[in-house]
């Protein structure tokens, strides 16, 4: 083994790193501003308040609970507010579907006849059902809170002081919901926008590279018509990728053991509360968006490499600010503004909608979410169909 022809070798490697400052910006530049961009988030991220609708079953003993959770949480500093009451259980949940209000507190009829005979009166919070990590932080709240009203619920006859007992519901899913029924809509959209993307940008490089757009621009065809038929025809297996995994996200397939491999399931077998076919156009409108996204970045890209550069500058962000991890009001404002117009915000909170909450095509926000999906898809068609003719013009 020669040492002098390891060098050698070593050294065209880096001479062909130094040349290229786009590898070298990979490298280098975007990890640093990937780590920044995460760090902004997670330091600047606004803390939300937990407004609480009380429903009080109970009359006037029920009330001086009420008043006492009013007058406790006015002001308080821990993020926790009474914002309404509601006169019956579905008046409060209507505040929780419309965002009116991030969890409700029942107060039973039975109130004072339990604190009487001596028991722990049962009291029901409701949350939202479509976060658990969020709906357990705001139950601990709210049972912290709860247990300082103790005394009040005591004296209201006179009995001895006693914790109440917090039974937790839902509005949309289960209590026993897990991760993976709440990151379901983050599958379907987040990966089959990442693939798509690479699948385009790199399938429409080929065609530049070999010559094969250059032949078609010599031919009557116009450039729209030229990037609406590549758009056409990757669409046609960004729609295949679509169906396999959102039948992967959605079915189940119990397969048999079979001789010495044992029985396994293929299939996610995720619940969706609303339609399985609007979210599969919710994920299709949003992949036709990233198939035009990855026709116009290719015409800036000169290897395949140079395609998948492209991946931390445009779909990492989106993971962060998307909605995937973090609520977007709860990001620092200048990042809610980015957020704002990238398309994985409207198809995460499309597809939760839909997946989580069961709402369907009449519903505001889904319409808001398609049409501004459908918009972005047709823009980059747009500004793909200009890059080219900038590029052979």
């Amino acid at each position: 083994m020669s040492g002098s022809r390891i060098v050698a070798v070593a050294r065209r490697i880096a001479q062909g790193f130094r040349r290229d400052e786009r590898t070298l910006a990979l490298m280098f530049v975007v990890p640093i501003a990937i780590t920044a961009l995460l760090g902004w988030v997670l330091r600047g991220e606004q803390s939300a308040t937990v407004n609480v609708v009380v429903v009080n079953d109970a009359g006037a003993a029920g009330q001086r609970i009420v008043d006492a959770l009013i007058s406790a949480t006015t002001g308080a500093p821990d993020g926790i507010e009474v914002v309404a009451q509601a006169d019956t259980r579905g008046a409060a949940e209507g505040a929780m579907r419309d965002d009116r209000a991030s969890i409700a507190l029942v107060i039973p009829a039975s109130l004072l006849t339990d604190v009487m005979a001596g028991q722990r009166p049962v009291l029901t919070v409701i949350t939202g059902g479509t976060d658990p990590g969020a709906d357990a932080q705001r139950m601990g709240a709210v049972q912290g809170l709860v247990a300082t009203m103790a005394t009040e619920i005591g004296g209201i006859s006179g009995a001895p002081v006693v914790i109440p007992e917090v039974v937790h519901e839902t509005v949309f899913l289960s209590p026993d919901a897990d991760s993976l029924d709440v990151l379901a809509p983050v599958f379907l959209g987040y990966f089959a926008y990442f693939f798509v993307f690479l699948l385009t940008g790199i399938s429409f490089l080929r065609e530049r590279v070999g010559g094969t757009l250059e032949r078609l621009l010599a031919t009557p065809v116009t450039r729209g018509e030229i990037v609406t038929g590549y758009s056409l025809g990757f669409g046609i297996f960004a729609t295949i990728q679509v169906v396999v995994l959102t039948l992967f996200v959605l079915a189940r397939i119990d397969v048999p053991s079979l001789g010495p491999i044992p029985a396994f399931t293929i299939g996610l077998d995720v619940a969706s509360a609303g339609s399985p076919l609007l979210a599969f156009l919710l994920t299709m409108v949003l992949s036709l968006g990233a198939v035009s996204l990855g026709i116009f970045l290719s015409t800036f890209a000169r290897t395949e490499l140079q395609i998948i550069q492209f991946i931390p500058l445009v779909i990492i962000p989106q993971g962060l600010l998307g909605g995937i991890f973090w609520p977007v009001d709860q990001l620092p404002d200048v990042l809610q503004a980015v957020a704002r117009v990238l398309p994985m915000t409207y198809a995460v909170d499309g597809l939760r909608e839909v997946m989580l909450k069961g709402a369907d095509l009449g519903s505001a926000v889904v319409q808001t979410d398609l049409a501004v999906l459908a918009g972005i898809a047709v823009l980059f068609v747009v500004l793909a169909a200009g890059t080219i003719k900038r590029e052979v013009a």
